[in-house]
């Protein structure tokens, strides 16, 4: 799926059920995800933590910043912090493509950008499709992130806590925008 749909598909999305939908049951049975991917791997984020999804663009680097908070970005009047998600996890840096995007996410308040090498689709999950973490990366540093694995078709996707990643102890010093 091409970004430019993808990107036209999040602001009808983003709100959940149409109006008038009254079978809340799909709802409660169903997870709405952002899918993109982080080198061989693809992850999920609830779409309800997206705000939209922005081309890779000049960001403002911040000195005595973790190495993984590439910077602050102005977008359309608001500064946020710009972090690479890939080296938050530990991966290896690589320049940016035509595909690496900006997933622009609020949490708790807070809006921040999250670099990732490609955003995927839009896509509904069945609550039945998601396992937890298997036991071998529980207790790890990586298992608090993770709030389990869905299985879609013939794909794995690992389903993130972006909360959780975005409010570690090192990102409390970095410049945040409130809205």
């Amino acid at each position: 799926m091409t970004s430019a749909v993808l990107e036209s598909q999040l602001p009808t999305t983003a709100g959940g059920p149409a109006t008038g939908n009254t079978d809340t049951d799909e709802a409660d049975r169903t997870l709405q995800l952002v899918s993109f991917r982080l080198a061989d791997e693809e992850y999920g984020v609830e779409i309800g933590k997206v705000r939209e999804i922005i081309l890779v663009g000049e960001i403002t680097e911040v000195p005595q910043t973790p190495r993984y908070v590439k910077g602050l970005i102005n977008l359309r009047s608001t500064v946020i912090p710009i972090v690479d998600l890939k080296l938050r996890f530990g991966l290896p840096e690589i320049d940016p493509t035509d595909d690496t995007r900006i997933v622009v996410v609020d949490v708790g308040g807070k809006t921040i950008g999250v670099i990732v090498d490609e955003v995927n689709e839009v896509l509904r999950v069945s609550r039945d499709q998601i396992a937890p973490p298997p036991q071998a990366v529980r207790g790890s540093e990586e298992d608090e992130y993770l709030t389990g694995l869905a299985k879609v078709g013939d794909r794995l996707l690992i389903l993130l806590d972006i909360e959780q990643i975005m409010f570690d102890d090192d990102l409390k010093e970095v410049p945040v925008s409130k809205e």
